[in-house]
C-alpha cells in the first residue's frame, strides 16, 4: 500500500467523522449522512489498499 493512498483513506475517515459529528451537533441530518458516507468511503479505500498489500507479498 502506498503511503499516499493510505493517507488519503485516513483523511477521508477523519473528515467524514468530523462532518458527521458537527452535523449531529447542529441537527443537520442530511449533512450527517454525507459525513457518514465519506467516512465509509475512507474505510473501504483503506480496506482495498490493505488487500492489495496483502497479495503483493
Amino acid at each position: 500500500m502506498s503511503a499516499g493512498d493510505k493517507a488519503k483513506a485516513k483523511a477521508e475517515q477523519v473528515v467524514g467523522k468530523a462532518v458527521r459529528t458537527l452535523a449531529h451537533a447542529v441537527h443537520k441530518d442530511d449533512l450527517a449522512v454525507k459525513g457518514a458516507a465519506l467516512e465509509a468511503r475512507g474505510r473501504m479505500r483503506g480496506a482495498k489498499e490493505g488487500a492489495k498489500g496483502a497479495f503483493k507479498h
